[in-house]
């Protein structure tokens, strides 16, 4: 039995995942038998009760798209996941289910890692670099607050069957969005629409990494740009300046 036709993907098929946000899909994964097994900056993974697969659960990520598009336009690439289910959620999360992928080695994470740098690897591997490159020329030109290609030995795993897999190459510029967000938070649903960005501060980057200070004056923040004083600013849109300090750090993937 292959990822793709997994008992597990059966029970997930078929359901209305566009009226239910991260919260409430997370629940229903569990129920059905799923368990977690990581937390990321962006995302929430869990496994299938039988072990082949894995539904990455976010609240907010722009750049993920990017890596779906790259798995769509390089069809059966082995160095990229087999992806079995893609859905919006509510508020601009999404529900990812692809097949079940652990760390590599550290060594040979790093050994990828710098054939890619290096532009070096079999014909695949340069095949999922280009492909790369080009998706993200036109993300670049389309998407506010787009960081660009990032891979790292982070991004480098292996599948049940022994490959090696990449995931996550692209990533968003964390730091000058939630910046953003404190300097005028009407900027940001402006520039990525309020439907898609409702649950932005949902992320686990900033549960793990922030103080409550930094929780609540992100939220006062977000609170304050959703009903913003008709000509005034609380900042400078895209100035890269924050009316108070940021979280402690930035999500990157």
């Amino acid at each position: 039995m292959t990822a793709d036709h997994d008992i597990d993907l059966v029970p997930l098929l078929g359901r209305a995942w566009e009226t239910v946000d991260h919260r409430d899909a997370l629940a229903e994964i569990v129920r059905l038998g799923w368990t977690p097994c990581g937390v990321g900056d962006w995302a929430v993974g869990l496994r299938s009760p039988r072990g082949l697969l894995a539904a990455r659960i976010c609240p907010f990520d722009p750049a993920y798209p990017a890596f779906l598009e790259l798995c769509r336009r390089c069809p059966g690439n082995p160095y990229l996941p087999r992806v079995s289910l893609t859905e919006a959620l509510d508020g601009g999360g999404s529900l990812t289910v692809l097949e079940f992928l652990a760390p590599a080695e550290e060594a040979e994470a790093a050994a990828v890692a710098r054939r890619w740098r290096e532009g070096t690897g079999d014909e695949a591997f340069d095949a999922v670099r280009t492909t790369a490159h080009a998706v993200d020329e036109e993300w670049r030109a389309r998407m506010p607050w787009w960081d660009g290609i990032d891979l790292n030995s982070g991004n480098v795993r292996r599948a049940v069957d022994g490959r090696i897999v990449l995931v996550d190459v692209f990533c968003m510029d964390g730091a000058s969005l939630y910046r953003q967000v404190l300097d005028d938070s009407a900027v940001v649903r402006e520039r990525l629409s309020a439907a898609a960005t409702r649950h932005l501060l949902d992320i686990p980057f900033i549960a793990r990494e922030s103080s409550p200070a930094e929780i609540e004056a992100l939220r006062a923040a977000w609170r304050a740009g959703d009903h913003p004083v008709s000509g005034i600013r609380g900042g400078r849109p895209g100035s890269g300046r924050c009316a108070s300090p940021p979280p402690s750090a930035s999500p990157a993937h």
